[in-house]
Protein backbone atom coordinates (compact mmCIF):
# COMPACT_ATOMS: atom_id res chain seq x y z
CA UNK A 1 0.00 0.00 0.00
CA UNK A 2 1.28 3.50 -0.61
CA UNK A 3 1.44 6.20 1.64
CA UNK A 4 -1.93 7.30 3.42
CA UNK A 5 -3.19 10.51 2.39
CA UNK A 6 -3.95 12.77 5.50
CA UNK A 7 -2.94 16.88 4.86
CA UNK A 8 -4.95 18.92 6.73
CA UNK A 9 -8.40 20.23 5.40
CA UNK A 10 -8.12 22.29 2.25
CA UNK A 11 -9.75 25.69 2.39
CA UNK A 12 -8.03 26.90 -0.83
CA UNK A 13 -5.45 25.53 -3.33
CA UNK A 14 -2.12 28.23 -3.67
CA UNK A 15 -0.79 25.34 -6.42
CA UNK A 16 -2.46 22.99 -8.80
CA UNK A 17 -3.83 20.32 -7.07
CA UNK A 18 -3.98 17.75 -9.25
CA UNK A 19 -1.09 15.58 -7.60
CA UNK A 20 -3.43 15.57 -4.56
CA UNK A 21 -6.77 14.78 -6.75
CA UNK A 22 -5.08 11.84 -8.20
CA UNK A 23 -3.67 10.24 -4.65
CA UNK A 24 -7.40 10.77 -2.75
CA UNK A 25 -9.20 9.21 -5.75
CA UNK A 26 -6.41 6.19 -5.82
CA UNK A 27 -7.02 5.62 -2.18
CA UNK A 28 -11.13 5.74 -3.06
CA UNK A 29 -10.43 2.98 -6.18
CA UNK A 30 -8.54 0.95 -3.05
CA UNK A 31 -10.52 0.93 -0.44
CA UNK A 32 -14.54 2.09 -1.45
CA UNK A 33 -14.70 1.25 -5.16
CA UNK A 34 -12.47 -2.08 -5.51
CA UNK A 35 -14.45 -4.80 -7.32
CA UNK A 36 -17.74 -2.83 -7.98
CA UNK A 37 -19.36 -4.38 -11.00
CA UNK A 38 -19.84 -0.35 -11.98
CA UNK A 39 -16.04 -0.13 -12.33
CA UNK A 40 -13.90 -0.90 -15.71
CA UNK A 41 -10.81 -3.00 -15.17
CA UNK A 42 -8.84 -1.50 -18.08
CA UNK A 43 -9.22 2.24 -16.38
CA UNK A 44 -7.30 3.58 -13.60
CA UNK A 45 -7.51 6.49 -11.44
CA UNK A 46 -5.46 9.62 -13.55
CA UNK A 47 -5.99 13.43 -13.79
CA UNK A 48 -6.38 15.18 -16.80
CA UNK A 49 -5.67 19.26 -18.06
CA UNK A 50 -5.85 20.98 -14.54
CA UNK A 51 -5.45 24.59 -14.56
CA UNK A 52 -6.24 27.83 -12.82
CA UNK A 53 -9.84 29.15 -14.18
CA UNK A 54 -11.28 31.97 -12.36
CA UNK A 55 -9.27 32.11 -9.32
CA UNK A 56 -10.76 28.26 -8.92
CA UNK A 57 -8.55 24.95 -10.28
CA UNK A 58 -10.31 23.06 -13.26
CA UNK A 59 -9.36 19.41 -14.46
CA UNK A 60 -11.09 16.13 -15.58
CA UNK A 61 -10.43 13.37 -13.18
CA UNK A 62 -10.63 9.61 -14.66
CA UNK A 63 -11.64 6.87 -12.57
CA UNK A 64 -13.01 3.36 -13.14
CA UNK A 65 -16.15 4.23 -12.35
CA UNK A 66 -16.45 7.85 -14.10
CA UNK A 67 -14.72 10.85 -16.29
CA UNK A 68 -15.84 14.42 -14.21
CA UNK A 69 -14.62 17.24 -14.69
CA UNK A 70 -13.46 19.05 -11.37
CA UNK A 71 -13.51 22.48 -9.79
CA UNK A 72 -11.32 23.07 -6.63
CA UNK A 73 -11.57 26.73 -4.59
CA UNK A 74 -8.43 28.46 -5.39
CA UNK A 75 -7.24 31.46 -3.22
CA UNK A 76 -9.44 34.43 -4.67
CA UNK A 77 -12.51 32.38 -6.32
CA UNK A 78 -16.22 32.09 -5.60
CA UNK A 79 -15.84 28.56 -3.91
CA UNK A 80 -14.70 30.23 -0.90
CA UNK A 81 -16.44 33.13 -0.91
CA UNK A 82 -19.85 31.21 -1.57
CA UNK A 83 -19.09 27.37 -0.43
CA UNK A 84 -21.28 25.09 -1.67
CA UNK A 85 -22.54 22.08 0.59
CA UNK A 86 -22.34 18.55 -0.37
CA UNK A 87 -25.30 17.37 -2.63
CA UNK A 88 -26.19 21.25 -3.52
CA UNK A 89 -25.79 22.23 -7.48
CA UNK A 90 -24.17 25.53 -8.54
CA UNK A 91 -24.08 26.41 -12.29
CA UNK A 92 -20.77 27.58 -13.66
CA UNK A 93 -20.80 29.24 -17.14
CA UNK A 94 -18.14 28.12 -19.45
CA UNK A 95 -17.39 29.67 -22.96
CA UNK A 96 -19.32 26.56 -24.34
CA UNK A 97 -22.19 26.58 -21.74
CA UNK A 98 -23.45 26.53 -18.54
CA UNK A 99 -22.79 23.11 -17.03
CA UNK A 100 -24.18 22.49 -13.30
CA UNK A 101 -21.67 21.29 -10.89
CA UNK A 102 -22.32 19.07 -7.08
CA UNK A 103 -21.30 19.81 -3.89
CA UNK A 104 -18.70 17.40 -2.59
CA UNK A 105 -16.12 16.75 -0.09
CA UNK A 106 -13.52 14.19 1.08
CA UNK A 107 -11.08 13.89 3.31
CA UNK A 108 -7.22 14.55 2.46
CA UNK A 109 -8.87 16.75 -0.52
CA UNK A 110 -11.52 19.19 1.10
CA UNK A 111 -14.44 20.95 -0.48
CA UNK A 112 -14.78 20.25 -4.09
CA UNK A 113 -17.47 20.41 -7.07
CA UNK A 114 -17.87 17.83 -9.89
CA UNK A 115 -19.67 17.59 -12.86
CA UNK A 116 -19.83 14.02 -14.29
CA UNK A 117 -18.97 13.72 -18.14
CA UNK A 118 -19.28 9.94 -18.50
CA UNK A 119 -20.68 7.20 -16.02
CA UNK A 120 -20.22 4.79 -16.60
CA UNK A 121 -17.09 3.91 -18.32
CA UNK A 122 -17.35 0.61 -20.25
CA UNK A 123 -17.32 2.24 -23.72
CA UNK A 124 -13.47 2.72 -22.95
CA UNK A 125 -11.35 -0.43 -23.54
CA UNK A 126 -8.01 1.47 -22.83
CA UNK A 127 -6.63 4.50 -20.44
CA UNK A 128 -5.38 6.58 -23.18
CA UNK A 129 -8.65 6.34 -24.85
CA UNK A 130 -10.29 7.79 -21.42
CA UNK A 131 -7.20 10.26 -21.46
CA UNK A 132 -8.03 11.17 -24.95
CA UNK A 133 -11.70 11.90 -23.90
CA UNK A 134 -10.91 13.80 -21.07
CA UNK A 135 -8.08 15.97 -22.59
CA UNK A 136 -10.92 16.79 -25.28
CA UNK A 137 -13.57 17.49 -23.05
CA UNK A 138 -11.85 20.29 -21.28
CA UNK A 139 -10.64 21.40 -25.04
CA UNK A 140 -14.60 21.93 -25.90
CA UNK A 141 -15.28 23.42 -22.76
CA UNK A 142 -13.09 26.21 -23.30
CA UNK A 143 -14.08 26.39 -26.83
CA UNK A 144 -17.14 28.99 -27.71
CA UNK A 145 -20.43 26.92 -28.87
CA UNK A 146 -20.17 27.21 -32.99
CA UNK A 147 -23.16 28.66 -34.41
CA UNK A 148 -25.65 26.58 -36.89
CA UNK A 149 -24.61 27.01 -40.61
CA UNK A 150 -20.91 28.78 -40.02
CA UNK A 151 -18.06 27.71 -41.45
CA UNK A 152 -15.91 27.80 -38.66
CA UNK A 153 -16.25 28.37 -34.87
CA UNK A 154 -16.98 32.24 -34.92
CA UNK A 155 -15.74 33.07 -38.70
CA UNK A 156 -17.95 34.81 -40.53
CA UNK A 157 -18.89 34.42 -44.41
CA UNK A 158 -16.52 35.98 -46.95
CA UNK A 159 -19.29 38.56 -47.54
CA UNK A 160 -18.95 40.02 -44.06
CA UNK A 161 -22.17 38.33 -42.62
CA UNK A 162 -23.30 34.73 -40.97
CA UNK A 163 -23.30 31.95 -43.49
CA UNK A 164 -26.73 30.81 -43.74
CA UNK A 165 -28.01 31.69 -40.46
CA UNK A 166 -31.09 33.28 -41.56
CA UNK A 167 -29.57 37.35 -40.58
CA UNK A 168 -31.16 40.19 -42.10
CA UNK A 169 -27.51 41.55 -43.37
CA UNK A 170 -27.85 44.67 -42.01
CA UNK A 171 -24.59 45.25 -40.17
CA UNK A 172 -26.97 44.28 -36.76
CA UNK A 173 -25.13 42.37 -34.15
CA UNK A 174 -25.03 38.92 -34.99
CA UNK A 175 -27.84 36.42 -34.02
CA UNK A 176 -27.08 35.44 -29.79
CA UNK A 177 -25.08 31.61 -29.77
CA UNK A 178 -27.04 28.79 -28.74
CA UNK A 179 -25.57 27.15 -25.93
CA UNK A 180 -24.28 23.85 -26.40
CA UNK A 181 -26.71 20.88 -25.25
CA UNK A 182 -24.47 18.49 -22.74
CA UNK A 183 -24.98 15.77 -24.92
CA UNK A 184 -23.33 18.02 -28.02
CA UNK A 185 -20.85 18.27 -25.34
CA UNK A 186 -20.22 15.03 -24.75
CA UNK A 187 -20.29 13.98 -28.36
CA UNK A 188 -17.61 16.08 -29.38
CA UNK A 189 -15.76 15.66 -26.42
CA UNK A 190 -15.34 11.51 -28.07
CA UNK A 191 -14.51 12.97 -31.62
CA UNK A 192 -11.15 12.08 -32.54
CA UNK A 193 -10.44 9.53 -29.72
Amino acid sequence: MGTPVSPPSIESWAENPAGTVAAVFRRIAVERMAGLPICNPALEVDVAGFRPWQDEWLGVLVTPWTISLLLLPGVGGRMRATPLAVGQTRTWHFPCGDYDFLGAWEEGLGPYQSCSLFSPVSTFSRQDEAMAAALAAMERLMAPPRMAGSRVEGEAAPDGHGSGSGEAGDGSQPPPRRPMSRRDFLRGGRRGS
